[in-house]
């Protein structure tokens, strides 16, 4: 109500001088030009201010309110964000564990296929990679445990397998295209 009283006073200020001559002559003729054009310019600043004051006062134009409280569908989506991500953070704990001890605690062949396989199981049971857990991330540590020796051929077999488990589980192309050799 303040605004919108702010805007009349201040657009009935500017055609103050419609009203005021503007000659110092006490009569002027019927016919005189400038009075025409004073009355001409009178009715356009009263039709100009009166669409401004009905554009200023059309709720399309109005300002946006804002909620104090949270809807019910806000407060439902926040719960099930908070339930994704918590779902998110114990299967992370569970890819780090695995990753730890494949790169840490395991020295022979089985049980360095083992953990390779538990993590094939996990991007299975997952559907990919968690979040928090980057596939380069995590390629470079099996790597960097590959590079301090024993890496035998059948453990790299288990680690081809998990890595085209996880590019099967990020880009999942079940539409096969049999007529087509490429």
């Amino acid at each position: 109500m303040m605004k919108s009283t702010l805007v009349i006073l201040s657009i009935a200020a500017a055609p103050c001088t419609a009203f005021a001559p503007s000659s110092p002559a006490p009569h002027r003729a019927a016919t005189d030009l400038s009075a025409t054009t004073d009355r001409r310019a009178m009715i356009a600043s009263t039709l100009t201010a009166a669409a401004s004051v009905a554009a200023s006062s059309s709720p399309a134009l109005a300002l946006e309110t804002y909620l104090t409280e949270p809807t019910e569908e806000f407060k439902e989506s926040e719960r099930q964000r908070l339930e994704f991500r918590r779902k998110q953070l114990a299967l992370k704990g569970e890819f780090v564990k695995v990753i730890a001890r494949l790169t840490t605690e395991s020295t022979t062949e089985e049980q360095l296929i083992g953990d390779l396989e538990e993590l094939r199981g996990l991007v299975v049971k997952t559907g990919g990679l968690p979040i928090g857990i980057k596939k380069e991330e995590m390629y470079k540590v099996i790597r960097s445990k590959k590079a301090k020796g024993f890496w035998p051929t059948n453990v790299e077999i288990a680690y081809q397998g998990l890595k085209s488990e996880i590019r099967y589980q990020q880009s999942p192309n079940t539409e096969k295209d049999l007529e087509n050799p490429l």
